[in-house]
């Protein structure tokens, strides 16, 4: 199988981090499977946390703001979130979320929790 070489598709707008605030999302996400475990609802709220997270994974927008922005309820805000919290993956202590480290190892419960 032929590596592909990587190069920017655009030379003058590469990617760099902002000059406020920090983002990421731990690349095992995907390749270890956590992603593919998690319904739709938890999935997109933990990408969100991810995305505005500073770099100790906190963040504080109100419930409000969470339901409006990913266009959810806010039972499924409160039934996904638990579920984070349940899976290792974020904590909440109100107003604060906590992105977490991922556990060593994707949890083989949650590909049969519903969201």
């Amino acid at each position: 199988m032929a590596r592909i070489e990587k190069r920017l598709l655009d030379p003058s707008r590469p990617r760099t981090l902002p000059k406020e605030g920090f983002s990421w999302i731990d690349r095992r996400f995907l390749r270890e499977g956590f992603a593919t475990r998690l319904p739709a609802p938890q999935l997109l709220l933990y990408w969100f946390l991810c995305s505005v997270a500073d770099a100790q994974g906190l963040s504080f927008y109100s419930d409000a703001r969470v339901t409006s922005l990913l266009k959810i309820s806010p039972c499924t805000l409160v039934r996904s979130r638990h579920a984070l919290i349940q899976d290792g993956l974020i904590l909440f202590e109100y107003p604060l979320y906590q992105v977490l480290p991922l556990p060593a190892r994707p949890w083989a419960h949650a590909a049969t929790r519903s969201s």
